[in-house]
């Protein structure tokens, strides 16, 4: 069995992802594809945590911008992501795959609260980690939960999942011409304004020297690829050499 360069990663999950090509809902099929990535990293005996956006159903931020108080969007968006934890929980556990999900917003008859410890257990125990609810707090992201809860958990890597194969310099499925980074920096994605992340998020990973791997989840392989140290997506770290 090749040994993989990392024991330990995250992986974040957009909430449109399981939402498939519609973009809103759930698609069983994708969150099963989703399923069997994470399940090919397992089988490496990688240790793995999940963090997962809700956008797929709602957003806090549209609905701020419809009126609505910006906590209220954010706590409904949070319980949205709490709904998608709770689908590919299902979905791994169909597929031989044990896991928990753990919610920053206490709901004891779904799930179990984050703990840090726990949550380390379980990952040591082979089980994955489901994180939802973001961190507890309206105003702050799903990426920026990725990057604490990756700082919180001892995580060598963050794998961002996107429906792209890295960062480019403009958005590749409207400009045939955009360029794909293989390397960038913290301080290049922040002084660019390339949106792979909030501010909060990248900063933290700087802080804390958490490497990030954006790669497309959807294409077979590339999870395994990237927790086996292979060079895949793009990646962002402190320098590029």
């Amino acid at each position: 069995m090749t040994k993989p360069g990392y024991t330990r990663v995250l992986l974040k999950l957009s909430g449109e992802i399981f939402g498939g090509k519609l973009r809103y809902g759930l698609d069983p099929d994708i969150i099963d594809n989703v399923a069997l990535e994470i399940k090919k990293v397992k089988e490496k005996n990688v240790q793995a945590a999940v963090v997962v956006g809700g956008g797929n159903i709602f957003r806090g931020l549209a609905g701020s911008s419809a009126g609505m108080d910006r906590a209220t969007g954010d706590y409904m968006g949070m319980l949205a992501t709490v709904i998608n934890a709770l689908a590919l929980q299902d979905s791994l556990e169909r597929n031989g795959v044990y896991a928990r999900v753990m919610t920053a917003i206490e709901m004891s008859q779904i799930a179990e609260p984050f703990i840090r410890r726990r949550a380390i257990r379980h990952m040591e125990k082979g089980r994955v980690v489901i994180l939802a609810a973001g961190t507890g707090n309206p105003y702050f992201s799903t990426d920026t939960t990725a990057a604490l809860r990756a700082a919180e958990l001892d995580a060598q890597v963050i794998i961002k999942a996107t429906k792209v194969d890295g960062v480019y310099d403009k958005d590749p499925m409207k400009f045939k011409n955009a360029k794909k980074y293989s390397k960038l920096t913290y301080l290049e994605i922040l002084n660019k304004g390339l949106k792979i992340m909030d501010s909060t998020a990248a900063s933290l990973c700087m802080d804390n020297e958490i490497p990030i791997i954006v790669l497309n989840l959807l294409r077979a392989g590339n999870m395994q690829k990237a927790v086996l140290g292979q060079k895949i997506g793009t990646l962002i770290t402190h320098n590029k050499e």
